[in-house]
């Protein structure tokens, strides 16, 4: 077994990564970017090693650099995570020629299965179904939209390197086909280097459903089960489970079977999944569930912790063992399922702007804990989210006797999870899971793109909320100690009532609160608006909040900071900031012919000028943050009088970036 392994990659898989290595004893060492220097996965590895600026170019996708690192520690071994150089077959090729163990399948199974059209010619020529489309390697763009024509609207166009939905696009229409293999083509050469393209049927009521192989260089091949994946958005999974609720045992032996067999064609070693699009309304050979393989990914898989909590497998273990010469310790008869788990994906994103990226600093964070719950997180109290990187936080998953409990577990530990500072994903995690067709377990890749605002509207933000954040400022502003009430006289005589502290508090998007507040925080009163005055109360224990409110007593996570008070309760986070001081993101919204920056990136793309005349919803320029792309468009029909940037700019949170005036002239 070796006794150095590098870990080639950052955030809550590194993290992960290191955890298993400290348990089996072998010495860890991390990589980071100038924009992770203090990271978690730095601080958790036994040596960490700085290799570059923060774009990913120039650091965690530099293969001389991170090979570097691996010779300057003495690793014997590297772990690629997922994404990055996971799948990069010169990677591969440069850590053999190094000497250096890649922790991953060999060279030869990553050409043939990390590249979608060949891993598609290798499963059809072994009798394999797959889903209708152009798989020619080096399409040009006219090949690839006659592809489109040919296969027919609506068409799934898919870059042929990497995965994880990045560079993917739903055609609906050959008007779109052109811009469409543009956008498609530039994010994947920005994500994997590589701007291959194919095109396939777009199966929009279908299920996602993944096996687990695993294999040794002695000859042994097995799967572990399946998963389910098919709660998406954006091509991306947002929530994973295993097994999967659709597949009967037969099926599963069936999709099991193929999976190995798609391995053992390519001399697979190590772990890798094998990923099938299957009929949302399975009835399409009497009654028989249909499936179509879809891709292998050559590497560890975000959602793996679902099967390692099923099956009672530490996967990472298992790499390294294969990766070490060692057979694999269990046979296809020694595989048991045992119960369910769900895995949900923490993003900074903000589900009712459209799912963009969010940035911020972790100003306080709740972590969740109980039976059955595990979190793979890279948060830390301080920690910086940026531009750079995919905005994935953590994973938090649950595991129950059978999938009803799992799914409340985790439903429960979403509740308790909270990050302060960066806005997140995890109200609209919570209101998923309790959707009556998730609770049934009657999924498909389009549901949550169905049920559009059910998920993703903003609730409003409940009195107690405003409340809680007016006692908080109090609790705050109290001297330490007992205090001395310069109005108490010796027989117990006051003059008059105290006074009212009024405060106008206004989350975003919202309109300002009066809140007053009247007593000590251990003895108050709070109003607010219109609302009477109830009693209440309110204690402060480090990040933690009590507050009671007419004998309800509720607990927040808070942080008070910046001119914002910060509340998390229930899964869901709301920062109020004091009306005077609040910039309103809403200040020069569309109605006016301003364009403002959906999120803080990289503009990629300028496609008008001042002096243009455009008609509504004609694309203006790309933002691009977090390795997806944004289209800014004209609001109404009219003349480009602004436009305040380039390309290659940097561009903040709704920063005003363009603008169109009505009117002919």
């Amino acid at each position: 077994m070796f006794d150095t392994v590098l870990v080639a990659n950052r955030g809550e898989i590194a993290v992960r990564v290191i955890r298993t290595l400290r348990a089996m004893g072998i010495r860890s060492v991390a990589v980071y970017s100038d924009a992770d220097a203090g990271a978690r996965h730095t601080r958790e590895a036994d040596v960490a090693v700085p290799i570059g600026p923060a774009p990913a170019a120039e650091s965690y996708l530099s293969i001389e650099r991170v090979l570097d690192a691996a010779a300057r520690t003495g690793a014997q071994a590297v772990h690629p995570g997922y994404g990055f150089l996971s799948e990069n077959v010169e990677f591969a090729r440069a850590c053999e020629k190094a000497g250096i163990v890649f922790i991953g399948p060999p060279v030869a199974a990553i050409e043939a299965m990390g590249d979608k059209i060949r891993a598609k010619q290798t499963v059809m020529a072994a009798g394999v179904p797959v889903v209708p489309g152009r798989t020619e390697p080096g399409m040009s763009d006219d090949e690839v939209a006659a592809g489109a024509v040919e296969v027919g609207f609506p068409v799934l166009l898919k870059p042929s390197a990497g995965g994880g939905g990045k560079g993917m696009r739903v055609v609906r229409s050959q008007a779109e086909l052109s811009d469409a293999i543009a956008a498609a083509r530039r994010e994947a050469r920005g994500s994997f280097g590589d701007d291959t393209l194919l095109v396939e049927r777009y199966v929009g009521s279908a299920r996602h459903v993944e096996v687990q192989v695993l294999g040794d260089a002695h000859g042994t091949v097995v799967h572990l089960g399946e998963r389910e994946c098919s709660l998406q958005r954006r091509h991306q999974k947002v929530v994973e489970e295993a097994p999967s609720p659709l597949l009967d045992a037969a099926t599963r032996a069936a999709m099991g079977a193929a999976a190995v067999e798609a391995a053992r064609a390519v001399g697979y070693t190590g772990a890798g999944t094998v990923e099938f699009i299957v009929d949302a309304e399975p009835g399409g050979r009497g009654g028989d569930i249909d499936f179509f393989f879809l891709e292998m990914n050559t590497r560890l898989q975000v959602e793996h912790p679902v099967t390692e909590m099923v099956t009672g497998l530490d996967l990472v273990e298992l790499q390294l063992r294969v990766a070490a010469g060692e057979p694999l310790p269990l046979t296809q008869d020694d595989v048991r399922l045992d119960g369910h788990a769900i895995e949900a994906r923490l993003y900074a994103e903000d589900p009712t702007r459209g799912f963009l990226p969010q940035t911020g600093t972790v100003l306080g964070l709740r972590e969740p804990a109980g039976p059955g719950v595990r979190l793979d997180s890279s948060l830390a109290v301080g920690s910086v989210v940026g531009t750079d990187y995919d905005p994935m936080l953590a994973k938090v998953v649950a595991w129950g006797r059978d999938r009803d409990t799992a799914r409340a577990r985790l439903v429960g530990a979403l509740g308790h999870t909270a990050v302060l500072g960066v806005p997140t994903n995890t109200a609209f995690l919570r209101a998923l899971l309790t959707d009556p067709d998730v609770v049934a377990g009657r999924l498909d890749t389009g549901l949550i793109e169905r049920r559009g605002e059910a998920l993703t509207a903003a609730e409003p933000v409940p009195p107690a909320v405003y409340a809680a954040a007016a006692l908080a400022l109090l609790v705050e502003a109290e001297p330490a100690g007992p205090v001395v009430d310069r109005w108490d006289v010796p027989d117990g005589w006051r003059l008059g009532e105290p006074a009212w502290t009024v405060r106008r508090l206004q989350a975003a998007g919202g309109d300002p609160v009066t809140v007053r507040v009247r007593g000590r925080s251990s003895a108050a009163e709070v109003r607010v608006g219109d609302a009477d005055p109830v009693p209440a109360s309110a204690r402060r224990d480090g990040g933690e909040l009590s507050v009671t409110l007419d004998g309800v007593t509720a607990r927040y996570a808070v942080v008070h900071s910046g001119g914002q008070v910060w509340l998390a309760a229930d899964g869901r986070v709301t920062a109020l900031r004091e009306h005077e001081r609040l910039h309103a993101a809403t200040e020069g919204a569309a109605g006016d012919g301003a364009v403002t920056a959906p999120m803080p990136g990289t503009v990629t793309v300028v496609r008008a000028a001042v002096g243009d005349r455009v008609e509504a919803g004609a694309p203006l320029l790309v933002v691009e943050a977090m390795k997806m792309e944004h289209v800014l468009t004209a609001p109404l029909a009219g003349t480009v009088t602004e436009l305040g940037v380039t390309a290659g700019q940097q561009v903040r949170l709704d920063e005003r970036v363009a603008v169109v005036t009505a009117g002919e002239d």
